[in-house]
C-alpha cells in the first residue's frame, strides 16, 4: 500500500474538482514563523515540518540530531518524501485481496485497478524525519485559542513500509472533537533497524538497531518542545497506532528514553509483546539484530564492513539488497539501552512506562495475510495443511506442550486446516498479544479498554470479513464510498471518532451519544459492529477458550528469554539512568 492514495478511483473524481487550499495564518515556532494550508473544515494543516536533521550521510544509523530552525517563514503546504522503502514490485497484492474480497462489482474492482496501476509513485528518501499538525486550535491572527490534547499518529506497515501522508491520515473529524493531530514518519528496515557490530562499535552507547525507535522518541520531544505553538497541550498527549504503528505504541511504552513523553496509548491490531529479537547472541526463535546484519553483508558481498563503508553505500543499493527473509530481522531488539529489555519482557516485569490503555483487534486479522504466508503460529514453520490430526498435533506440540489438542479442536485444524489455520494466525499475532497487553497494564493499576472490530464490508459477496486495517477509516473518518459505505457505517464511523478522542482527552472513551464501554476488568470487550445484524456492544471474553489456549506459546517463549536475558540485564539501573536523557 505504498501509493499515497492507494483508493484511486477516488481520486479520479477528485482531481476534477480540486481547488487550491487557502493559507493558513502565520504563526511563531520554536524553530520559526511557519504557515501551512487550510483544509475544508477550516483547520490550519501544517506538512513536512522537520523534527530532526536528516539521516543522511554520516548521520545515517546514528540517533537522530536536533531539528533545524529557520528565518524566513517556512512554506509547510507539501508532505515530505516517504522513509527508504521499496514502492515496486508485489506491494499492491494486499491492496487487490482488499478490492477482491470486498464484494464490488466487476465494473468497480476494474475501474479501481485501472487507475491504481497508472497513478505516480510517491517519492522516497533518506531524508524523510518530518511531521504533520492538523488543527483546530489557531486564532486567525495565528496565535494560540486553546491547549488542546495531542494525538500523535504512527503509521503501520510491518517497520518496512508506510508514511504520515496517507491520505487515509488526512482527515477533519478528529481535530473537529477538539484535539490536535500529529502524523510522523520513522526510519524503515534496514535504515530504520539495523542491528551492526561495525555501527555498534562507532556508538558512545555501544549499540545499534532501534533507529526508527528513536525517531519515534525524537517526534514525541518535537511535541513535547513544540506543540503549544500549534495549540496543543504537551502534558496530554495519546500515542496511537496500527499494526506496525501499535507493535511502536508498545516499544514506547517499553523503552526509558520515552518516559514521560506521553501520557495515554491506543493500539490498533498489534502489539510488540511477542517480538523477542536481541541485538546479539541466542534468542528464542527470533534472529538477532547481528545474524540479519551477517545476511546483509552477504547480500552486499561485503566481508566485515566498517561503519564508514555502510554509511558510503548508496541508499538504493541497501534497499535491493533486501529480500524477505533478511527483513524478518528489522524490528526492535533489546539492546541494554533504548530497549533494555524486550517488549514482552519489560511488560512481563512491570519496567515500562504505565500510561491508560486502549487495545483492541479486528475479527478476522489473517484473511489479507495467510494466502501467502499460510503459518497459524508466529513461532513455527511447516504447518502441514491438509495433515491428519497426528501430523498437526507433532507440529504443534513443542510450542503448546498441555494445549495443542485444544487448539487443533478449537480452530477445527484437523478438518479444516485453511480456515482454522488462519483464524488461528489472526487471534494469535493479533489477539492474544493485544489481550497480554491489556492484562498486564490493567494489573499494574491502569486503565485499560478493550474492542473488537466486527464490521465487514456491506457487499453481500464479501469474503474478507472485518480484515486487517479496516478500522483505519473509521477512525480518521476517511472512508472511500466506492468501496462500500452504509448507514450503519457512519454510525460506527461517529462512534469511533468519540471514542478515540474522548479517550485521548481524558483516559475515558465514554461519553455522549456513545454506548458505555466499562473498563475490561479481564472479560469486557467492546464489539464494534456494522453491517453484521449486531449493533456495537460490550461482549465477555471475548475468543477466551482461543485466547487462553494460544497464550500458551507467549508465556513459554517468555520465560525462555527471561533465563536468558535477565542475568546480563540491569533492567532497573537502566530505567533509572534514562530519566534525564528522556528529558533533554
Amino acid at each position: 500500500m505504498q501509493k499515497r492514495f492507494i483508493f484511486a478511483f477516488a481520486l479520479l473524481f477528485a482531481a476534477c474538482g480540486d481547488k487550491a487550499a487557502a493559507p493558513s495564518p502565520v504563526i511563531m515556532t520554536p524553530q520559526g514563523a511557519i504557515q501551512g494550508e487550510l483544509t475544508e473544515a477550516g483547520f490550519a494543516n501544517f506538512k513536512g515540518i522537520p523534527f530532526a536533521a536528516p539521516p543522511i550521510g554520516d548521520l545515517r544509523w546514528r540517533p537522530p540530531a536536533p531539528a533545524p530552525s529557520w528565518t524566513e517563514t517556512r512554506d509547510a503546504t507539501e508532505f515530505s518524501p516517504m522513509c527508504m522503502q521499496v514502492t515496486s514490485e508485489g506491494n499492491d497484492s494486499f491492496f487487490e485481496r482488499i478490492i477482491d474480497g470486498s464484494g464490488l462489482s466487476s465494473w468497480k474492482e476494474f475501474l479501481i485497478k485501472r487507475v491504481a496501476a497508472n497513478l505516480p509513485v510517491s517519492p522516497v528518501s533518506e531524508d524523510c524525519l518530518y511531521l504533520n499538525v492538523r488543527t483546530p486550535a489557531l486564532s486567525s491572527s495565528g496565535a494560540p485559542k486553546d491547549s488542546l490534547p495531542v494525538m500523535v499518529w504512527i503509521h503501520g506497515g510491518g517497520h518496512q513500509f508506510g508514511s504520515g501522508d496517507f491520505t487515509y491520515y488526512q482527515g477533519d473529524s478528529l481535530p473537529a472533537q477538539g484535539v490536535v493531530v500529529v502524523t510522523i514518519n520513522y526510519r524503515l528496515g534496514a535504515f530504520g533497524y539495523l542491528a551492526h557490530p561495525a555501527l555498534s562499535a562507532d556508538d558512545p552507547n555501544g549499540v545499534s538497531g532501534n533507529y526508527g525507535a528513536l525517531d519515534q522518541i525524537a517526534a514525541l520531544k518535537w511535541v513535547r518542545n513544540n506543540i503549544s505553538a500549534y495549540g496543543g497541550d504537551p502534558d496530554n498527549v495519546t500515542i496511537f497506532g496500527e499494526s506496525a504503528g501499535a507493535w511502536s505504541v508498545t516499544e514506547m511504552m517499553a523503552s526509558p528514553l520515552a518516559k514521560g513523553l506521553f501520557h495515554k496509548a491506543i493500539g490498533q491490531s498489534g502489539s510488540s509483546v511477542y517480538h523477542m529479537g536481541q541485538m546479539d547472541g541466542e534468542g528464542v526463535g527470533w534472529v538477532s539484530g547481528y545474524e540479519t546484519a551477517e545476511k546483509l553483508d552477504a547480500a552486499l558481498n561485503l566481508s566485515g564492513p566498517s561503519a564508514s563503508t555502510l554509511r558510503a553505500l548508496p541508499a538504493e543499493t541497501l534497499l535491493n539488497a533486501v529480500t524477505p527473509d533478511i527483513a524478518e530481522g528489522f524490528n526492535h531488539v533489546a539492546d541494554g539501552y533504548v530497549f533494555p529489555q524486550s517488549v514482552g519482557l519489560a511488560f512481563k516485569s512491570g519496567n515500562y512506562n504505565k500510561v491508560p490503555v486502549l487495545f483492541g483487534y479486528n475479527a478476522d486479522e489473517g484473511t489479507l495475510f495467510y494466502p501467502t504466508d499460510p503459518e497459524p503460529t508466529v513461532w513455527k514453520e511447516g504447518f502441514p495443511s491438509g495433515g491428519t490430526r497426528a501430523d498437526i498435533l507433532a507440529y504443534l506440540s513443542d510450542v503448546f506442550p498441555t494445549q495443542a489438542e485444544t487448539l487443533i479442536d478449537l480452530y477445527a485444524l484437523d478438518t479444516d486446516s485453511y480456515q482454522g489455520g488462519m483464524d488461528m494466525m489472526g487471534d494469535e499475532i493479533f489477539g492474544m498479544n493485544v489481550r497480554y497487553t491489556l492484562e498486564r497494564a490493567e494489573a499494574d493499576g491502569q486503565p485499560a479498554f478493550a474492542y473488537t472490530w466486527n464490521r465487514v464490508p456491506p457487499g453481500k459477496n464479501q469474503t474478507i470479513g472485518a480484515f486487517h486495517s479496516a478500522e483505519l477509516p473509521f477512525v480518521f473518518d476517511t472512508s472511500e464510498p466506492i468501496l462500500g459505505y452504509s448507514d450503519e457505517d457512519k454510525l460506527l464511523t461517529a462512534q469511533m471518532v468519540s471514542y478515540w478522542t474522548n479517550f485521548a482527552k481524558s483516559g475515558n472513551p465514554n461519553g455522549e451519544s456513545v454506548p458505555n464501554w466499562p473498563q475490561y476488568g479481564g472479560a469486557n470487550w467492546l464489539a464494534m459492529e456494522a453491517n453484521t445484524g449486531m449493533k456495537t456492544r460490550v461482549v465477555q471474553n471475548w475468543r477466551g477458550d482461543k485466547l487462553d489456549a494460544l497464550s500458551e506459546g507467549l508465556e513459554t517463549k517468555l520465560s525462555e528469554l527471561e533465563a536468558l536475558t535477565l542475568p546480563a540485564v540491569d533492567v532497573k539501573a537502566g530505567m533509572k539512568a534514562a530519566d534525564d536523557i528522556a528529558r533533554d
